[in-house]
């Protein structure tokens, strides 16, 4: 069931930020430890009806995934509104060209909020939905990241534009560095999809390029190690400015 959250940590923020509707929460009667008691004490407070089962049901439940002796059955994880994106005063938004699989999505967010990320912008199409799985992935961090979900993302890229900030696109063909571009102004880093990079039309609306040299065999890094990258560029430059 991708309703399902799975694991200590990952139940724990989802229900920490009150942000994420949790329906229910299934205990393995033999698991006692302290972040678990945390977690009934919070689900208490909030409301939230809790099962204890054996753990042999959890494991049926959470189908190979570890689950750490609970489970939360959530509802889909809500999307921001696209005006969030602006409240810091030097925004910086993560714009997803078609990353479709669950994992690196969760993956992306958690670097994303790692790094003071302002919001992730994602398609309506070709994007993994903010499951539960994408939650996992995220280590908790989505009940924190803004994900903002638009029907075209040009657009959304031109709206970016057109509201101040510096379209920089990641792309392998580029060739600028990307430690040579100033990240400390408002900016959004627009990383392509798990197979085809930038879209051309996306690849086109971008002010700049820029890319991560491939010294080895492989053509690509994968999108997470790729988006972590550039956006501890972003935090090394800022601080440097702050220092």
């Amino acid at each position: 069931m991708d309703n399902q959250i799975c694991g200590v940590h990952a139940v724990y923020e989802a229900l920490a930020s009150r942000r994420h509707p949790i329906e229910r929460i299934y205990l393995a009667r033999e698991t006692h430890s302290g972040k678990l008691k945390d977690i009934v004490e919070l689900a208490r407070e909030c409301g939230v009806p809790i099962r204890k089962e054996d753990r042999a049901i959890l494991d049926r439940m959470a189908q190979g995934r570890v689950h750490q002796g609970v489970i939360a059955l959530s509802a889909e994880v809500p999307y921001s509104d696209f005006e969030v994106l602006f409240k810091p005063e030097q925004p910086v938004v993560v714009v997803l060209d078609g990353v479709e699989d669950p994992h690196n999505l969760g993956a992306v967010i958690r670097t994303a909020e790692a790094c003071h990320a302002s919001g992730v912008v994602v398609p309506e199409r070709h994007s993994a939905p903010l499951s539960a799985t994408v939650v996992k992935a995220s280590a908790g961090a989505s009940v924190y990241v803004p994900v903002v979900r638009v029907k075209n993302l040009v657009s959304a890229i031109d709206e970016l534009k057109r509201r101040g900030l510096w379209i920089v696109g990641i792309d392998v063909e580029a060739t600028q560095d990307w430690t040579s571009f100033d990240y400390r102004g408002a900016v959004a880093l627009v990383f392509g999809g798990e197979h085809r990079g930038l879209r051309r039309l996306v690849r086109q609306h971008c002010d700049v390029l820029v890319r991560l040299p491939m010294l080895g065999k492989i053509a690509s890094l994968n999108i997470s190690v790729a988006a972590g990258v550039v956006l501890y560029e972003v935090v090394r430059q800022r601080l440097k400015k702050l220092g």
